[in-house]
This record gives C-alpha cells, sequence and structure tokens, in this order.
C-alpha cells in the first residue's frame, strides 16, 4: 500500500518497463517547467530531497487552495482537499493520529498469519489451474484485493467495484470529466454507506478501528474520513497490485537466476522485495509535489517563496554519493540508507509496513512454490495498464 503520486507524465508510445527508466544523475536544485507549463524547483540529490520531505516549510495543502497552481495529472480523489495526503498542520496530524491507531507495524504483524493464508489460498489456485496462464488475472489482481477486502471489512459486491473505483480515484486527468464526476460520487456514496454501517454495527475490520479512532480523536471531519477510507480501499489492492506485477515482469523477465534463492530464503526475500521497491517506481511520475510558503534553502540554492518544488524520489534513490551505482547486480544486499519509496517525513506512507509484508510474503511463496515458473512470452511484448497514477502490466502469461 503505497502512497499516491502527484505531477504524472503519460508515458509515452514505445513504453518502457518501469524497472528501465531512464533517470538523470542527482544535482543541485533547478527550476524546470511542468507539462502543463507550472513553473517548479526540481530537488533530486537524496539529502535534499528528504530535507524537503521533512522540512514543514514545503506543504501540500498550499497545492489544493482555489488560487493554487494547476498541477499536471492529478486528478480524481488524489486531487481533493480533503486527502490525508493534501492535508498540513493540525488537519494532517488528526487524520494520522486517527490511522495511526490502526495501522502500526504491531497491527500488521497481527495479521500476517491470515494473509499467509490468503497467499497458500491463491497459489492452491494457481496449482490447479491449466497453463499457459495469466499471473495477473489469477495472482498480482485478486491477492491484494482479498488482503485488503479482508482487512477493510468488504463485501462481494464492492470487492467487484475496486478495479472501476481505483481507475477514476487515481486517474491521470485522461477521463472524460462527466464520466469521473459520476464514478467518484458513486465512489463516496459507498465509503459514507461503510462508515455508517460501521457505527451502528462495528466489528474486527479495519474501517471499525478507523471509525473508533475518529471518534475518539474528535473534531475529524466526515468528508476526510470518506476520503480516508476510500483512499485505503483503491490504494491498498492497486498499489500491492502494480507492486507485484512489475517485480515479476522483472524478475521473470530478467533475473531467473535469482528465482531458486528468493523461494528458499523468506528473510532474503524481504531484502529484495525491499531493493525492488527502491528501484521500481509506481509509475512514470517524476516527483511528488510541495508548496513553500517563505524563501528557503535547499542545497545551497535559495528557492523563493511562493514557489512549487518536485521531490524526485526516483533520482534521489539512485544518487551515487548514497547508493551504489550498479544498486540492481546484487538484489539480496541490503540498502545503503533507507528508501524514499514510501516518502519521508509527516507524509511517509503509514501502510508501508502492508505493502512490504505483501510483496516479500507473496514472491517468496510464488518461487518456493513454483520453482520452474517462466515467462510464456518475450517480455518486450507486454500491454500496459494506463490511465492512471501507476503503471502495470495487464496480463503476465507465465507457465512451469
Amino acid at each position: 500500500m503505497s502512497c499516491p503520486a502527484d505531477a504524472h507524465v503519460r508515458p509515452g508510445p514505445s513504453t518502457p518497463p518501469l524497472h528501465r527508466l531512464a533517470f538523470d544523475p542527482p544535482g543541485p536544485p533547478r527550476p524546470v517547467e511542468l507539462p502543463d507549463g507550472t513553473r517548479a524547483w526540481l530537488v533530486s540529490r537524496y539529502a535534499d530531497v528528504r530535507k524537503v520531505l521533512n522540512d514543514s516549510r514545503f506543504g501540500r495543502a498550499q497545492l489544493h487552495t482555489p488560487d493554487s497552481p494547476s498541477l499536471s495529472g492529478e486528478s480524481g480523489l488524489v486531487s481533493s482537499a480533503d486527502l490525508i495526503f493534501n492535508q498540513d498542520g493540525e488537519d494532517h496530524l488528526r487524520l494520522r493520529r486517527t490511522m495511526r491507531r490502526a495501522f502500526t507495524p504491531r497491527a500488521v504483524a497481527r495479521w500476517r498469519p491470515w494473509i499467509a493464508t490468503i497467499v497458500e489460498q491463491r497459489l492452491d489456485e494457481l496449482a490447479d489451474s491449466a497453463h499457459p496462464m495469466d499471473l495477473v488475472a489469477g495472482f498480482t489482481l485478486p491477492l491484494p484485493v482479498a488482503v485488503i477486502s479482508r482487512l477493510m471489512g468488504l463485501d462481494t459486491e464492492a470487492r467487484e467495484r475496486l478495479r472501476h473505483w481505483s481507475q477514476y480515484a487515481f486517474s491521470d486527468g485522461s477521463h472524460p470529466e462527466e464520466e469521473m464526476a459520476s464514478a467518484l460520487a458513486e465512489f463516496a456514496a459507498f465509503g459514507a454507506e461503510l462508515l455508517a454501517e460501521r457505527r451502528s454495527a462495528p466489528g474486527e475490520d479495519l474501517t471499525s478501528v478507523l471509525v473508533a479512532a475518529a471518534d475518539a480523536e474528535g473534531g475529524v471531519p466526515e468528508g476526510q474520513l470518506v476520503d480516508l477510507v476510500c483512499g485505503l480501499v483503491v490504494g491498498g489492492h492497486d498499489s500491492t497490485m502494480t507492486m507485484l506485477g512489475n517485480s515479476l515482469l522483472y524478475l521473470l523477465g530478467e533475473r531467473p537466476e535469482v528465482w531458486p534463492r528468493l523461494g528458499a530464503d523468506e528473510q532474503a526475500a524481504g531484502t529484495l522485495a525491499e531493493r525492488l521497491l527502491h528501484l521500481i517506481p509506481l509509475g512514470d511520475d517524476r516527483g511528488t509535489a510541495r508548496y513553500t510558503a517563505t524563501d528557503t534553502e535547499v542545497g545551497g540554492v535559495a528557492i523563493p517563496a511562493g514557489s512549487v518544488v518536485l521531490a524526485d524520489c526516483g533520482m534521489a534513490n539512485r544518487d551515487p554519493d548514497v547508493f551504489a551505482p550498479r544498486q540492481l547486480d546484487d538484489l539480496f544486499a541490503p540498502l545503503e540508507a533507507p528508501t524514499l519509496a514510501f516518502g519521508a517525513g509527516a507524509h511517509y506512507c503509514l501502510g508501508a509496513w502492508l505493502a512490504r509484508l505483501e510483496l516479500q510474503l507473496a514472491l517468496h511463496r510464488l518461487a518456493a512454490r513454483f520453482p520452474g515458473l517462466r515467462l510464456a512470452q518475450p517480455a518486450d511484448t507486454v500491454e500496459w495498464h494506463l490511465g492512471t497514477t501507476s503503471r502495470s502490466p495487464r496480463r503476465i502469461v507465465v507457465t512451469w
């Protein structure tokens, strides 16, 4: 469950796999122009990106006021001012405290047994299926949908609508405006109804825990709580599906030699999963945007008040002063510094622990159960799922 991206740049006609995206070498902050014409400052060195993400002078809320600059690719739920990712100060802290009460590493550890059971159920179904078969339809999509559905307490009808809602919640702006408005209104109504049901009849699911935490916190507007729940519902499956699909395309297509160790050593699988999260972005976006209301210095460069600042985590994760230039040589080597794949600072993704757990379990158990798994189609013929801020293969045809 990774956090939503912004400043999305649509891929061109010949779309490379995400692990092959080319990144310029990081350097001092410099002026750039976003695709919609917005002027911004690009920050790309690891230390500079961490400063921007950790410094409260660089906020998100100012990007979502009526007179704020527009950001290319911000559409759907990711552009909502009520979304936790788009808030600062006390509004953000109130929602974050609400979410933190339910989303701790200890809580995720308690979820591990039943998540492992869901993984094994999916693998059992794969073992019984005819092949060649599509790994997206059989594993990378249904697995995270089953996990987030159990976690949030969703019924069958809601599960079947998840992919539809995620297209609009994380839209890259390419959907017709009327179509977008209708889908988002339906999704918000679902979120409000789910919250009302849990208030009247709470259970042991995460939605019930969030409702109780919000009531205990006090002062959480209903619109913010609806966006929080809706963001978890779609982000909780879309991000994991994307990470799994892109990781498997890379591992099976270009690194089959790591497959035996991945299946034999769960701890090594965790290290590998962290490196894949570090190096394979969720989409083609080139940074997370912030707004600075005061004159600020970053990396020896003065950035004036009123500036949009684009913190490029992808470039920072490849900073040769921090990470070995040949990072893909040894996928089982621990990272030299914390990854920025989940951001940093006040907006660090609280779903990071769950994302890591799902990716580690899924890759390890898939390699253990299917040591002979291999692609049944050339990797360069894959069709990409586009139209949202993430990008993943539509199908991964495999055999064993």
